[in-house]
């Protein structure tokens, strides 16, 4: 029985040992582990994003007529690197003006990156058909031109979190 105790004792101070010194490692590397976490996250986006836009390209069943408006929509829409976030620490330290400043600024590049798409999405869609308009309509609804708040990357809920 000693002999178990004293097995567990140890065991249990080398497990301690190692998680301490994983959490050092984690603290100097954090830098390191963030920016390839970022990068992860962008090769997923680009993935799904892809796989969308297939998606919607058969869905529309396009003519050949209609494949060079595809391919300029396509190049018109395609994501740009997001603007970089702010500092968590420095978005905590504003104050609270500052920081609905910093929301306004955000808000307005994401409505004039929208307002810069809108364009070729109109061009798009004035050469579709009746019933490819509203496939398009359909498929954007739920995959496409979200906002925040359930709608869309970084939302809660939205069409993705209910498996559509």
């Amino acid at each position: 029985m000693k002999t178990i105790r004293q097995s567990l004792v140890i065991g249990l101070t080398a497990l301690g040992l190692a998680t301490a010194t994983c959490a050092a490692q984690a603290q100097t590397d954090g830098r390191y582990a963030h920016a390839a976490s970022q990068q992860e996250r962008a090769a997923k986006f680009a993935e799904h994003y892809a796989q969308r836009q297939a998606k919607l390209h058969d869905a529309l069943k396009l003519s050949s007529a209609q494949e060079g408006a595809w391919a300029t929509y396509q190049a018109a829409i395609k994501p740009q690197a997001p603007a970089a976030r702010p500092d968590r620490a420095a978005f905590k330290a504003m104050s609270a003006p500052e920081r609905m400043q910093a929301m306004i600024t955000m808000q307005q590049q994401r409505l004039a990156a929208a307002q810069q798409r809108l364009p070729a999405v109109t061009a798009f869609y004035s050469q579709l058909s009746a019933e490819q308009k509203a496939t398009f309509d359909k498929f954007s609804a739920h995959h496409g031109m979200r906002g925040r708040f359930g709608h869309g990357r970084g939302g809660h809920g939205g069409a993705e979190g209910q498996g559509a």
